[in-house]
């Protein structure tokens, strides 16, 4: 099968799933800051018509209402070796955990390289599935998100462990 796509509406906007073949390769919302043009994400088809994208939205329905925690998918991301192997780490960071790109800089091998990790984490396709919400700026701030800062706030929100949460004066 080729390439293909769905918009779900979801608490977040709408967002475009992107398949090619028997992998998703794209997780957009509207106004992604690297949203590729819409022709490069196929016909669009009804959810229910593929079960490859009816199971990507089921699974993100269900982490978006707080029931999902991982994903299950096989997932094939477009991207160069070096953004492959920092997109592999983010993959790696659990559900209600936070790194760093300097975290990430070390990891590949040099902390020098934390601007370049930042542009890999940016370029993700897959953002939510390969969770580059949860890398934080050095200081625990939160710095861009291709997604936009208000999302990646929420997403973080919603796996916030529940200790965390209860502690917060506010």
């Amino acid at each position: 099968m080729s390439t293909r796509h769905i918009v779900i509406e979801t608490r977040l906007g709408p967002i475009t799933l992107v398949a090619k073949g028997e992998t998703i390769a794209g997780l957009y919302f509207r106004h992604h800051v690297r949203r590729p043009s819409q022709e490069t994400f196929g016909p669009e088809v009804a959810d229910s018509a593929d079960p490859l994208l009816n199971e990507a939205a089921r699974q993100l329905r269900h982490y978006l209402a707080g029931r999902r925690r991982e994903f299950d998918l096989p997932l094939a991301a477009e991207g160069d070796a070096f953004q492959h192997a920092v997109w592999d780490i983010v993959k790696s960071i659990q559900c209600g955990d936070t790194t760093t790109y300097g975290r990430i800089a070390e990891q590949v091998g040099d902390r020098g390289l934390a601007q370049r990790v930042g542009q890999a984490v940016g370029a993700n396709p897959l953002c939510v599935f390969v969770p580059c919400h949860r890398v934080l700026g050095s200081n625990g701030s939160l710095t861009g998100y291709a997604g936009g800062l208000k999302r990646k706030q929420a997403l973080l929100g919603l796996e916030e462990p529940p200790e965390a949460r209860a502690s917060r004066l506010f």
